[in-house]
C-alpha cells in the first residue's frame, strides 16, 4: 500500500472520502492507551489498611430530606 500510495499518480487519485477510508487501515494498530496484560491467575497486592473503607449505611443516611425543609 505504501509503494502505491508513493506513486503520485495513484495518490493523485484519491479524494478525501478515499483517504478517510484509508485511514482505519493506517490507524486501527495503535493503541493510545498503551498495552495492558491480564493474568486472571494472579491477584492485585493492594494495601487495604491505607484506603478508607465506609461501613454499613443506616437507613437516616440513605434517605433525601424532604423538599422545601
Amino acid at each position: 500500500m505504501q509503494q502505491v500510495l508513493a506513486d503520485p499518480k495513484w495518490a493523485g487519485m484519491l479524494t478525501d472520502a478515499g483517504w478517510r477510508d484509508l485511514s482505519p487501515l493506517l490507524w486501527t494498530h495503535v493503541n493510545p492507551y498503551g498495552r495492558f496484560e491480564l493474568d486472571m491467575n494472579s491477584r492485585l497486592h493492594l494495601d487495604m489498611t491505607a484506603a478508607a473503607v465506609p461501613g454499613p449505611r443506616s437507613p437516616q443516611q440513605g434517605q433525601a430530606a424532604p423538599a422545601g425543609r
